[in-house]
């Protein structure tokens, strides 16, 4: 099992990352050996399709602890991280007695650990969160951070809050069981990841993504179980300099570079109803149109932008975009939640492992409508539901 501690500028508040195959039969000792967790209650709360597959290992481990157990299924989709839900898990937890020692268990992908992040956050002002992130994007990206919310109807995580697990637990054994579209979603976050980080982690990513399309048996080998480390490590480290985003950095340490590829990514699925994209496959058309802008502005060299669509094609097809009315994405781009003094700040790249952080004011309308018609043409059909 391996173990990734992330602290807080130095402070008392933590996260500590477990990462290994099956370690959810051990989530029961694992929360009783993190000193700041003793809860008499636990929530599983986590959806249909995710707790039969995980449910009852997850459970059996917990009451081997002697905790009592709850569970609470929320709907599957993006559209229902929503206020409605979200009354439902708070009401949940307040009719069942929950007091602020008592512990939330996220057992399932990035709409089962925002949504429950968010609850845990304001739930009696907030009681502790245990991410256990069952997709590979959740497992890299969502799961750490402490990023919580929900949407509203024009805007992707328009409402949330900075609430850190102190425990994240990642069971590599449940990658074995994803659709394939929730694989291709998740490898389009580790390139993103890994071209907003450095060349090293982008080159490992490519030579992985290259294994895996030849042996989908490859998301069980330690290879790929270090290269999940790798990624969760690296976002650590931008999340421990820059827990909240702060609006006034602007430099290449700034969490801000971690939105590489989703300011069109949110666009697009706010402008759908986020019921055609997986979010990390919006990611994938998103990289692909900020790669473009980012050579059109001189700032990213031909070779550097083939890298990177070469990168996003091993992920997989994605869904058409290439049908979808351009004004209208324009149009929901003004409402992405990282705008400041109503400017949307573009994470573009200068080189591979270099992102840069560009005001709006300096892409013109005709420069942004090239690069979401080039960006947004399908690099393969996607297949697989």
């Amino acid at each position: 099992m391996k173990r990734l501690h992330i602290s807080l500028n130095g402070r008392t508040r933590f996260s500590d990352i477990k990462i290994g195959p099956g370690i959810r039969r051990d989530l029961g000792r694992l929360i009783l050996d993190a000193k700041v967790l003793a809860p008499h209650r636990v929530l599983i709360l986590s959806n249909k399709r995710v707790f039969r597959l995980y449910g009852a290992d997850v459970a059996d481990s917990l009451k081997a602890q002697g905790l009592k157990i709850f569970e609470w299924l929320m709907p599957e989709g993006e559209r229902y991280k929503s206020f409605r839900e979200l009354e439902r898990a708070v009401s949940f937890l307040g009719k069942q007695g929950f007091e602020r020692n008592d512990l939330v268990v996220a057992l399932g992908g990035g709409v089962v650990g925002d949504l429950a992040g968010f609850a845990s956050s304001i739930y009696l002002r907030g009681i502790p969160l245990v991410q256990m992130p069952t997709t590979l994007l959740s497992q890299i990206d969502s799961s750490v951070g402490g990023k919580t919310g929900i949407n509203l109807p024009f805007g992707k995580n328009m409402v949330g809050s900075f609430y850190q697990p102190p425990l994240v637990v990642i069971d590599t054994e449940t990658l074995a069981t994803l659709p394939r579209r929730e694989l291709i979603a998740g490898c389009c976050e580790m390139v993103k990841q890994s071209l907003v980080a450095n060349k090293r982690l982008f080159n490992s990513t490519v030579k992985s993504l290259k294994q895996l399309k030849d042996d989908p048996g490859f998301v069980r080998s330690s290879e790929f179980e270090s290269l999940i480390a790798a990624n969760c490590s690296f976002k650590g480290l931008i999340v421990a300099g820059d827990e909240h985003e702060s609006t006034s950095r602007s430099d290449a340490k700034s969490r801000k570079i971690l939105n590489f590829g989703h300011t069109t990514a949110h666009a697009l699925e706010s402008i759908t109803s986020y019921r055609v994209f997986r979010h990390g496959e919006a990611v994938g058309y998103g990289m692909l149109v900020a790669g473009e802008l980012s050579k059109n502005l001189g700032m990213l060299g031909l070779a550097e932008l083939e890298s990177l669509k070469a990168a996003v094609r091993l992920c997989g097809a994605l869904p058409r975009a290439d049908n979808l009315d351009v004004n209208k994405i324009i149009g929901a781009l003004q409402h992405d939640k990282k705008s400041v003094a109503g400017q949307i700040n573009w994470v573009l790249l200068e080189d591979i492992g270099s992102p840069r952080i560009v005001s709006g004011k300096t892409i013109s309308a005709k420069l942004l409508q090239q690069a979401l018609r080039t960006g947004l043409q399908q690099p393969g059909r996607q297949k697989d539901n």
